[in-house]
């Protein structure tokens, strides 16, 4: 079974209800996607399984850094985990070689 790496979205099981209300359990798959992603701070493409829904999130937010950056630890998995840490160490590498120029 398939799960988004950033959002943690992954099978559902709902209720397909009849025209005479029988109700008949079946599952949904959300739309994952294997999507090769930029990352501008680390200046390189992370290859994620990711659902299409969250590739809309993405745009709306600003990117994918700054989707990524503002998730919740529990929600990513250990290889979205990883990206996040090298995005945060790359920002703070970024901020300090500023502080150091003035």
């Amino acid at each position: 079974m398939s799960r988004c790496e950033l959002s943690g979205k992954g099978p559902q099981v709902k209720n397909l209800v009849s025209h005479s209300n029988i109700k008949t359990k079946f599952l949904v798959q959300p739309n994952i996607q294997r999507k090769q992603i930029y990352s501008p701070s680390l200046g390189r493409s992370i290859r994620l399984q990711v659902a299409a829904s969250t590739i809309r999130d993405m745009e709306h937010v600003g990117g994918f850094d700054t989707y990524i950056l503002n998730q919740p630890d529990h929600v990513l998995s250990k290889r979205a985990l990883t990206v996040k840490q090298k995005i945060k160490a790359q920002s703070k590498a970024k901020r300090t070689t500023r502080g150091s120029d003035k």
